[in-house]
């Protein structure tokens, strides 16, 4: 299809803006300003991502139980693999289906969805007989994390003011990270109930805290970003002027959000109408995001798509879903033990995803992603030498190479949380312009939990067949190649409004871009409603 003149002439122009800003020095970050009303952006931040508990939840408290369910259910190691890695493909279609949710009814009312589906997840999980049906419980948990991992950041994102934007959208890993630690504590509390209890109780304790999330989700505001695509500007002015710096900032925010969703700037009521563009709003985003981007919005989805496909191709839920079989690799034995130290290994990750959280804002993306993949490589490559040692030595106890074990994957997990755990749902959800963010973020959300599906469900018979040690080589070089991606195709965005990120991938006008020249097309007209 060829494009019309206007359009060609625009392309050339980002093309351009794109070549030019590469010669030209990185532009410096707009400095934080004076958080007035921070508590009220921080509140709803936390009620928001406490939807990626169940995440973590599930991650942590499986990396114990499969021990208990395989010698219970008398599985193989294949069923293994399969039981803890298909969440992730699961979670693929919850993370689409939360995205058209979000979009269809607003992102508060797609956490209650969320809550509600992992609580029955929980519940099957619990009272599971059989194999057969641990696995249609895992499906519908999978399908609760799916919602839940494409909604929270999101909704962070959108409800945060720039200045506190990392530090508030980090919150969804900080949260992964509780929940795996509440996992691993379940694990250990449960280990000395009987064989076929234990197991149970550890999977479905989880319902409580999806329960408790349901019920915090009455107290969060609507997304401003969603209300003012919805017409609603009355809603999304009041709820700028509670989670913005300034007055001043609220109603800046407010005309870019305007600008983005194609609203006049000079249209100022309660409540507008927005017809939709011919096509379908739908058919029109997926041909902006998918089968037909500018330049710049290529980018911007390689970017996201990248960063998601790194977080998990480096070997983190290896790590933590099998981190009792990878610390009796190193030479650990007994239960107690193993669950013991899986449980330091949760607490060095809550503890150091804290700082990141704190540091966001103050060092930027791009030097927290570059020392943690930095970090992480030099630990894979530590831990994938102590476990070759260890492995060929397997009648002798080996100090050195025990101790280089437990000293990579506790300094692996550190790493991971300072930068490249965080900063993936951060950036994803900063990068996308308003009316793709949903799809945008469900795709990379997509990415993430294939990935992590083909790692976890291959890690395994992978280890049978280049040893476990070489294991960690692979994902060495993976990580490798990881820190070049990240160095050449990630900009830093800390700072920047939201509505202006897409001028750093080379967008000259990010409201013409958005609304696709549909605007000259279609004279779309956004009349006040009385």
């Amino acid at each position: 299809m060829k494009m019309s003149p206007e359009r060609e002439g625009s392309v050339d122009k980002e093309e351009g803006s794109w070549m030019a800003s590469a010669a030209l020095p990185e532009p410096e970050a707009v400095q934080p300003r004076k958080k007035s009303n921070f508590k009220y952006a921080f509140t709803s931040a936390v009620c928001a991502s406490m939807a990626t508990i169940v995440l973590g939840y599930d991650i942590g408290v499986m990396s114990g139980a499969s021990l208990y369910i395989k010698k219970d259910l008398q599985i193989s190691d294949v069923q293994v693999e399969i039981m803890m890695g298909i969440l992730s493909v699961y979670a693929l279609l919850g993370s689409f289906l939360g995205a058209r949710t979000s979009d269809w009814v607003g992102r508060r009312l797609t956490v209650v969805f969320a809550a509600a589906i992992f609580f029955t997840g929980s519940l099957l999980m619990g009272f599971a007989v059989n194999y057969a049906m641990l696995m249609v419980g895992r499906f519908v948990t999978g399908v609760g994390v799916g919602y839940a991992i494409m909604v929270a950041p999101v909704y962070t994102a959108e409800v945060s003011p720039a200045s506190a934007r990392g530090f508030l959208t980090s919150f969804t890993e900080v949260f992964i990270n509780v929940g795996i630690l509440l996992g691993y504590v379940s694990n250990y509390a449960f280990a000395r109930l009987p064989l076929r209890l234990g197991w149970r109780v550890m999977l479905g304790i989880g319902a409580v805290p999806s329960a408790l999330l349901a019920l915090m989700v009455f107290g969060m505001p609507e997304s401003p970003r969603w209300l003012v695509m919805q017409g609603r500007l009355a809603d999304a002015r009041a709820v700028l002027a509670k989670t913005s710096d300034t007055p001043e900032e609220a109603v800046e925010r407010l005309d870019q959000i305007k600008a983005a969703a194609g609203i006049p700037g000079d249209l100022d009521g309660d409540a507008v109408a927005v017809p939709k563009r011919k096509g379908g709003e739908e058919k029109r985003v997926w041909k902006e995001l998918i089968f037909a981007p500018t330049p710049a919005m290529r980018r911007i989805l390689l970017a996201a798509l990248g960063i998601q496909f790194f977080q998990q191709a480096t070997g983190s839920d290896s790590v933590v879903l099998y981190s009792p079989r990878v610390f009796k690799s190193a030479g650990i034995t007994g239960d107690n033990h193993l669950l013991g130290a899986t449980c330091a290994m949760g607490v060095m990750k809550t503890l150091f995803i804290l700082v990141a959280t704190f540091q966001l804002d103050r060092l930027g993306r791009r030097p927290l992603l570059l020392t943690s993949t930095a970090g992480m490589l030099a630990c894979l490559i530590g831990l994938g030498t102590g476990l070759t040692v260890v492995g060929r030595h397997p009648d002798a106890k080996i100090p050195w190479a025990i101790g280089l074990c437990i000293v990579s994957i506790l300094a692996y997990v550190s790493f991971f949380s300072i930068g490249l755990g965080p900063l993936t749902s951060v950036y994803t959800s900063e990068v996308f312009p308003l009316r793709v963010r949903a799809l945008g973020f469900a795709l990379g959300a997509a990415c993430n939990r294939v990935t992590s599906a083909v790692v976890t469900m291959s890690f395994l018979s992978l280890s049978k067949a280049i040893t476990i040690g070489g294991s960690f080589f692979l994902y060495a070089g993976v990580a490798a190649l990881g820190w070049i991606f990240f160095f050449t195709f990630v900009p830093e965005t800390r700072g920047q409004p939201l509505e202006e990120i897409g001028k750093l991938f080379g967008m000259t006008d990010t409201a013409v871009v958005e609304t696709e020249d549909h605007a000259t097309k279609d004279k779309v007209k956004v009349t006040e409603m009385n």
